[in-house]
């Protein structure tokens, strides 16, 4: 063949959740230390597109990321047409715990942004043995909402483009037109009632105020990275989140509140001394 292939294998694994049976898509491409993406809410793991196809990340990092279930090409549960989705920190737990067992994964390092971001401030301090390490992107222990819930799912709204206006904003001035609207199709594509669900575990089931401060990074370090351009997770919020853990935040200039995907090339000159460290240790 001619034509260019990315480096990224796609497939399929199988296994329960909560009891319930799951088909979940993912994507992983290199060799080395698992790290593990968790994509932000109403979106999928293709915002780690750029990760997956990196040639130096890839000599030392098994890079996967997987498509949370209702979410991308991973399907709802059977039955789903018979409740409403709401992402809770249990489920949530539970699905990146289970994800991990499928794949057999040694102690891998679990990054997420946004509602990705919060979650693993959970996994630190509630199963810090089962990870190297943790990387919230835009991530922090609690925030005030900025936004109407009720909005992100109505009859008379169009879901994925009210979904995709309300973070429009999020995304820096600096980041490539491309890579914008890159991002911004990830909510346009949403599916119905998604979006809203998700917000469910980011506004009202993620107070980890009273938590963080216990975690402890002798056992799990934990690396904490926001945007300069973000207002839903501010820097504010992840500088107060990160010294009550005892650490310094990384304040990323030039981009918002999807570094990964909204401008690729600056995150990674943050993101590369992290991964360094990790691979060191």
């Amino acid at each position: 063949m001619t034509a260019p292939i990315d480096s990224i294998t796609g497939r399929y694994v199988y296994f329960d959740i909560e009891g319930r049976p799951h088909r979940v898509y993912f994507e992983e491409s290199g060799a080395g230390i698992p790290l593990i993406c968790l994509h932000t809410a109403g979106s999928d793991a293709t915002q780690f597109r750029h990760l997956l196809t990196d040639v130096e990340i890839a000599k030392q990092f098994r890079v996967i990321a997987f498509d949370m279930p209702w979410h991308g090409k991973s399907l709802p549960p059977v039955g789903y047409h018979n409740e409403e989705y709401r992402l809770t920190t249990d489920l949530y737990d539970a699905t990146i715990s289970a994800f991990c067992d499928a794949l057999d994964l040694d102690r891998p390092v679990l990054m997420g942004c946004s509602m990705g971001g919060r979650i693993v401030l959970h996994m630190a301090d509630a199963h810090a043995d089962a990870f190297r390490a943790v990387i919230g992107i835009e991530g922090s222990d609690h925030q005030a909402p900025w936004y109407d819930r009720d909005w992100l799912h109505r009859p008379d709204v169009h879901g994925g483009e009210v979904c995709a206006a309300l973070i429009s904003g999020l995304v820096a001035p600096q980041s490539p037109q491309e890579y914008r609207w890159e991002t911004l199709w990830g909510y346009l594509s949403s599916g119905p009632g998604i979006f809203k669900g998700d917000l469910h575990f980011y506004r009202a089931d993620s107070d980890y105020r009273d938590r963080v401060a216990r975690i402890d990074t002798s056992r799990c370090p934990v690396y904490l990275m926001t945007g300069e351009y973000d207002f839903s997770c501010t820097p504010e919020d992840t500088i107060r989140t990160a010294k009550k853990i005892g650490i310094e935040a990384v304040i990323m200039e030039e981009v918002g509140h999807f570094p990964m995907s909204e401008n690729p090339d600056q995150f990674r000159k943050y993101l590369m001394p992290v991964l360094a460290e990790i691979a060191g240790r």
